[in-house]
C-alpha cells in the first residue's frame, strides 16, 4: 500500500515535491513577494559575508518570517540547511503550516538546501493539514534524493495517519496503513522508539483495536522499550472513555509494579472513568487520595468531578466541590464555570446559573462559545425566546461567531414556543452565515413541521437533506413520527414507518409506546400492526394486539 502511494505520488510530482497548493492553503498577505521579481532582485547593496548572520529573534509574525526567507535566499554565500530549517521550525511553531509548506516549495525551486530534517518538517505540516497523502509524496522524495528517512520521519507519518482516523475518515484503512508502515520501518532497519509505539497505541485505542494494542505492548517489551507514563496514561484514558474502568485499574497496577509513577493526569482520567459509570464515591476517594500520593489535584481533577456530580442531578455536591476549589488555592477556568452553570440550568436553578455567569465575568474568566451556547439554552428552557434571539445577535455583534449548535438551540426554542415562522426564517439564513444545517437542526425543524402537519414542507426538507448529503437517521424519523402522532396523525406516519423499515431503522421505546397507544384507539388493523412490528424493537410486548 505504502509503495503504491509513494510511486503514484512521485509520478505526479515533476519537481519531486507535492502538487501545487490547493485553495485551502492560506498564504500571508505579502505572498506576492514570490513573484517573478523575487529571485531577480539585485544583491549589489548587500554586504558579502562568509557566515551570514540571521536574527531569528526579529520574527514577530508570519509576515516577518516570509520577509526573512526572501532575504535569506538572496544571501551570498547561501545560508546553511540548518538555518533554513530553523526558519521553517519558527513558522511551524506559529501553526502556519501552509506557509511553511509554501516556503519549503520555494526552497526546492530556488535550489536552497534541504535535508532529512527539512523534509520531515514538510511531512509533519502535511499531516497536520490532514493531507497525509502529500506526506507520503514527500517520503517518495526522500528516496528519490537518496536520503534515508529516520525514526522521526516514520513516526510523523504514523501520527498523520491517525489524525485522519481521529477525524473519522477511513478508520480501518488508515489504521492498517499505519501498522504496515511500522512493519516496513522495522524491515528497513529503523528501530521504532517510545514515541513511535506510543503514537501507534494511541491511534489503535481510538478505533478500539484492543488486540493490536496488546500485541504492540508485547512487541515493545520484546524490543526492550519500556512503556512510560505517557504510554500508560493513553491506555488508562482510552479504557475510561469506554467505561472499561476495571481494565484501567489493571493498567494502574502494572504501572506501580513496573515502578512507573502515575501522575495527576492518570488519576484525573481514572476519576472521569468512575464518573462516567456513576461511581461518584470512588471518584471522590481518588480525588482525596491524590494528596496522600504526593500530588496536588489540578483544576482538571475538580472539573471532572463537578461534571460527574452535575450529570445525575447531584447539584448540591457539585456546588460544594466548586466552592472548595478556591480554598485549595486553585484558579477557576472557563471549563469550571461552564460545567457548573450548565448543571444549575439543567436542575432548574436558572437564577443561580445567571448569578454564576456574572461572577465569572467579575473574576475575569473569559467566556467562550460553549458558555454562550449554555446561556442560550438557559434562555430557551425558560421560554425567554426574544432574549435568546437578542443574545444571538449580540454574539454576532461582539465577534463571537455563533456555530450550528447555537442556531440549533434557538431554532428548537422557537419551534417549542410555537414561533415556527421565525424558526423558518432563521433556518433559511444559515447558508448566508456560512453554516450548513446538520442532522440535529433538520430533525428539530422537521419535527415541528410534522406537529403542525405541514406535509409538503416536510417532503421538501427531506429531499433537501438527501441532496446535501445529510441523510435522515433514526432520530429524524422518530421526531417526524412523534410529531404526527401528537396530532393523531397515525396514517400520516405510515409512509415514514415504511421508509424506516427500508433503511433498517427502529423506533425507540417512547415512539413505540405512542404507536401502540394510537393503534389501540383505532381498533384492530392487521396490516398496520404488521408494519408497526417491523419498526418496533423485538423486546416490546405486542401480544395484546
Amino acid at each position: 500500500m505504502l509503495q503504491k502511494i509513494t510511486a503514484c505520488a512521485i509520478a505526479l510530482i515533476p519537481r519531486g515535491i507535492a502538487p501545487k497548493f490547493s485553495g485551502n492553503l492560506v498564504l500571508p498577505n505579502n505572498a506576492p513577494l514570490f513573484s517573478s521579481t523575487f529571485h531577480s532582485s539585485p544583491h549589489k547593496n548587500r554586504p558579502f559575508s562568509s557566515k551570514p548572520r540571521i536574527d531569528f529573534s526579529s520574527i514577530n509574525d508570519v509576515d516577518d518570517a516570509v520577509c526573512l526567507f526572501r532575504d535569506m535566499v538572496k544571501m551570498r554565500p547561501q545560508p546553511s540547511v540548518v538555518q533554513f530549517t530553523k526558519l521553517l521550525t519558527v513558522v511551524v511553531n506559529m501553526k502556519h503550516y501552509s506557509v511553511a509548506l509554501y516556503l519549503f516549495d520555494k526552497m526546492r525551486q530556488l535550489g536552497a538546501p534541504v535535508n532529512e530534517i527539512t523534509m520531515t518538517i514538510a511531512i509533519n505540516c502535511y499531516c497536520l493539514l490532514n493531507r497525509v497523502d502529500f506526506g507520503f509524496a514527500v517520503l517518495g522524495t526522500f528516496f528519490k534524493l537518496g536520503c534515508e528517512p529516520n525514526v522521526t520521519t516514520f513516526t510523523t507519518l504514523i501520527k498523520g495517519l491517525f489524525l485522519v482516523v481521529i477525524d473519522g475518515l477511513c478508520k480501518d484503512k488508515m489504521t492498517d496503513d499505519a501498522l504496515y508502515l511500522l512493519s516496513r520501518m522495522i524491515e528497513r532497519g529503523i528501530a521504532p522508539d517510545i514515541v513511535t509505539y506510543t503514537s501507534m497505541i494511541q491511534g489503535l485505542c481510538i478505533v478500539g483495536r484492543w488486540k493490536d494494542v496488546k500485541d504492540l505492548l508485547n512487541e515493545m517489551l520484546d524490543y526492550k522499550i519500556s512503556p512510560n507514563v505517557w504510554t500508560y496514561n493513553i491506555l488508562v484514558d482510552a479504557f475510561c472513555k469506554e467505561r472499561m474502568v476495571e481494565e484501567a485499574e489493571n493498567v494502574l497496577e502494572i504501572m506501580v509494579q513496573r515502578n512507573v509513577c502515575p501522575d495527576i493526569f492518570t488519576y484525573t482520567v481514572l476519576m472521569n472513568g468512575y464518573c462516567l459509570r456513576g461511581q461518584m464515591g470512588k471518584a471522590k476517594r481518588v480525588l482525596y487520595s491524590i494528596a496522600d500520593r504526593g500530588l496536588t489535584p489540578s483544576i482538571m481533577s475538580y472539573n471532572s468531578l463537578i461534571n460527574g456530580y452535575c450529570q445525575p442531578g447531584r447539584i448540591d455536591e457539585a456546588w460544594h466541590l466548586f466552592l472548595e476549589i478556591s480554598c485549595k488555592g486553585l484558579q477557576y477556568n472557563t471549563v469550571t464555570f461552564n460545567t457548573m452553570i450548565h448543571g444549575l440550568f439543567c436542575n432548574g436553578r436558572f437564577a443561580d446559573g445567571w448569578k454564576l455567569f456574572n461572577d465569572m465575568q467579575a473574576q475575569s474568566v473569559t467566556p467562550n462559545l460553549l458558555t454562550c451556547n449554555i446561556l442560550l439554552d438557559g434562555l430557551c428552557r425558560t421560554q425567554q425566546i426574544a432574549q435568546a434571539l437578542s443574545f444571538l445577535r449580540m454574539m454576532e455583534d461582539t465577534g463571537v461567531k455563533p456555530d450550528i449548535i447555537a442556531y440549533a438551540i434557538v431554532i428548537d426554542g422557537l419551534c417549542k414556543g410555537g414561533k415556527l415562522d421565525i424558526a423558518r426564517d432563521l433556518f433559511n439564513q444559515l447558508p448566508s452565515k456560512g453554516l450548513q444545517p446538520n442532522i440535529k437542526v433538520y430533525s428539530i425543524f422537521i419535527g415541528s413541521l410534522c406537529r403542525e402537519r405541514h406535509i409538503e414542507d416536510v417532503k421538501v426538507l427531506l429531499t433537501e437533506m438527501e441532496k446535501s448529503g445529510c441523510a435522515p437517521n433514526s432520530v429524524t424519523y422518530r421526531v417526524m413520527i412523534q410529531g404526527f402522532l401528537k396530532r393523531n396523525g397515525l396514517y400520516n406516519a405510515i409512509p415514514l414507518m415504511e421508509e424506516m423499515y427500508t433503511r433498517g431503522f427502529l423506533v425507540d421505546a417512547c415512539t413505540a409506546s405512542m404507536l401502540l397507544d394510537q393503534l389501540q384507539r383505532k381498533g384492530k388493523d392487521d396490516i398496520l400492526l404488521e408494519l408497526i412490528k417491523k419498526v418496533v424493537p423485538k423486546n416490546e410486548d405486542l401480544s395484546g394486539f
